[in-house]
């Protein structure tokens, strides 16, 4: 039983790694800021939900602040580092970009230098679809060029990338970059497309579709992405740097993401065609060839269902979402 720090523990995609670590018995130090970039009540819901498990100790800390990473690695000595704290938000980093520096960049040098001191086994990490810019070539492959990013946010994930590549080459530290692709499903971030159309469907609101409709993305639903970081955090690696993308493999036009959420909902969505916006790209589309090799990596859940399962959670936690509802509505005032 090994010691693992996972940092943004109670974010979306921490939680569900946490929880799968959890039931493989692990050691769990779980780190979040609990900020108020969306409704800290939703985070701390995740972390309590953890923390009924003996092994997991929960910790609130600001990964920007050095002194308090410095003492969170010499209290607890972990073996490996599952760093997936981070600023998120396309078009949030337009409006605020001095969050993207303190969380990942200041936060990030934070991390990777204290696991480098502490000589742990290996630091996973997530990064971006978004590295990949307004790269044009489908699908997505690691082995593409990766130097013109569309938004600051996947700038500083692309800066994540170099600075792990730099700690490989300099101390020999094993480092594996995870780059991510739209991922979705119960527990979910309510800054992404899926709960917000969702949540406007059945309020009667109306739901603003850039591009026209014609984006494509490559959902990928939370359990297979889950699957794919434990696989990194453990499976042997030839390398000490990797890059790996985790995506579906399978693009969903917009248009047809909300019509099955219509489908779900049982009601029309009420929409307005707008431009695409600054930072968006058209597609996204992960060759997950390198998964597959590497991470014995193989998305199980289709879209159509996984999008059901989302909307079975957000229609059986209705307080839950009423009060996101309300610190949205506060938020903007």
């Amino acid at each position: 039983m090994k010691c693992v720090v996972v940092t943004g523990s109670a974010g979306f995609i921490g939680f569900h790694v946490s929880r799968a670590l959890l039931d493989r018995n692990e050691t769990v130090v779980g780190v979040d800021n609990f900020n108020t970039y969306y409704y800290p009540g939703l985070k701390r819901a995740r972390q309590e939900k953890l923390a009924r498990s003996k092994n997991f100790v929960s910790m609130e800390r600001d990964l920007a602040d050095l002194n308090s990473v410095e003492s969170l690695f010499q209290e607890f000595r972990p073996q490996i580092v599952c760093h997936l704290a981070a600023q998120a938000g396309v078009r949030y980093s337009l409006r605020n970009p001095v969050a993207y520096h303190q969380s990942n960049l200041a936060g990030f040098v934070n991390v990777i230098d204290q696991a480098r001191r502490a000589e742990v086994e290996r630091f996973v990490y997530a990064s971006s679809s978004s590295v990949y810019g307004g790269n044009t070539k489908i699908p997505f492959s690691e082995d593409d060029r990766v130097d013109r990013p569309a938004s600051l946010y996947g700038a500083t994930k692309r800066a994540n990338e170099l600075i792990a590549y730099t700690y490989t080459q300099l101390w020999g530290m094993a480092t594996i970059g995870l780059r991510l692709f739209t991922v979705y499903g119960p527990w979910g971030r309510p800054d992404m497309a899926y709960w917000s159309f969702l949540d406007r469907i059945v309020t009667g609101e109306t739901i603003q579709v850039y591009n026209f409709g014609k984006h494509k993305r490559d959902f990928t639903y939370i359990d297979d992405i889950a699957q794919g970081v434990l696989a990194a955090l453990s499976r042997p690696m030839n390398n000490s740097f990797e890059l790996i993308n985790l995506g579906n493999n399978r693009p969903v036009e917009l248009m047809r993401f909300i019509e099955r959420i219509e489908d779900l909902a049982g009601r029309k969505a009420v929409t307005e065609m707008v431009q695409v916006q600054p930072g968006d790209v058209l597609d996204t589309y992960a060759d997950i060839t390198k998964a597959r090799e590497m991470l014995d990596f193989e998305p199980s859940v289709p879209f159509e269902a996984g999008i059901e399962k989302f909307v079975r959670w957000f229609m059986d936690h209705p307080q839950m979402i009423d009060e996101v509802r309300r610190f949205k509505k506060i938020r903007r005032q």
